[in-house]
């Protein structure tokens, strides 16, 4: 059984961004993200925090906008018209999920598709259909997306099943898939809440990407021997043992499944390290196309 860890990978997608960046400094250009979070969710907290640690390590111009839970649908999108209208910022990501009295729809087409790092904006996702390579791919399916080229899994003419449908990462990942290129041309099936004998349906699958957000949801009757996991659940779950009273686990219940597979991803230590890696991939490439080098 092969682990698939996040840090080598992603530490390669930064190696990349970095050279890039010195093409871009040499050319006077500093790429700049903005990352609004609303409200005071603490895992939102901790991923814009580590968003912004991760602009600063690399160099790159960071925005941090925090506005309270109470802030109005008006006054959030007028903070994203300023974005869009301020030339030092290439790259625009609003944290999700967004206070239920907002409207999160409203709120990503707002969003300049140019500085839509996080690919949710419906021209984006088009181009992502379309296989249109000027768009941007949501960052947590592509993280995964690298991650099976970068362990050298094959993924042409294979049965990739992937359990959710939600559009950040189900549907986005199955249109990534099913592309052409690196890491693409399989065959996808999505399954979902509604999917009859789940567990028959993923045993085919010869990749099997967990994105369901059930802790262990994905147990060893769920997965066929030699079967490539990508697990991209992250649920905190309570744990008497643990120092804080609790620890992160998967939608995949790792110690019943990985001895059944070829390759799996941690958690922690998996997908999670790779969608920061592809934010930060992205927003450059949006200040490269927007300088047009």
């Amino acid at each position: 059984m092969k682990l698939i860890k996040g840090d080598p990978i992603a530490e390669a997608v930064y190696a990349e961004c970095l050279a890039t960046f010195e093409t871009l400094k040499a050319a006077g250009r500093l790429p700049g993200l903005a990352v609004v979070l609303v409200g005071e969710d603490p895992a939102s907290k901790a991923y814009v925090g580590a968003k912004d640690r991760k602009c600063q390590e690399l160099g790159m111009y960071s925005r941090k906008i925090e506005k309270p839970a109470t802030i109005t649908q008006a006054e959030l999108l007028s903070e994203i018209d300023a974005l869009n209208a301020d030339p030092a910022i290439h790259g625009i990501l609003v944290q999700m999920p967004l206070p239920k009295h907002l409207d999160t729809d409203e709120v990503i087409r707002r969003i300049d598709p140019a500085k839509d790092v996080d690919g949710l904006h419906p021209v984006n996702l088009g181009k992502l259909a379309m296989d249109d390579p000027t768009g941007f791919a949501p960052c947590t399916p592509a993280g995964c997306q690298r991650m099976l080229v970068e362990s050298g899994i094959e993924t042409a003419g294979k049965h990739v099943v992937i359990v959710g449908r939600s559009l950040l990462v189900g549907k986005s990942l199955a249109l990534l898939m099913m592309g052409k290129g690196k890491g693409a041309n399989a065959t996808v099936t999505v399954a979902h809440s509604r999917t009859t004998d789940l567990p028959a349906l993923t045993r085919q699958a010869d990749i099997l990407v967990a994105a369901i957000g059930i802790p262990k949801f994905i147990g060893a009757d769920h997965v066929k021997e030699g079967a490539v996991v990508i697990d991209v659940g992250i649920n905190r779950i309570e744990d008497a043992t643990a120092k804080s009273g609790s620890r992160l686990v998967g939608d995949v219940d790792f110690e019943a499944v990985a001895s059944k597979c070829e390759a799996i991803t941690p958690v922690p230590g998996g997908v999670g390290k790779m969608t920061i890696a592809m934010l930060m991939a992205n927003t450059i490439r949006a200040c490269r196309m927007r300088a047009g080098i």
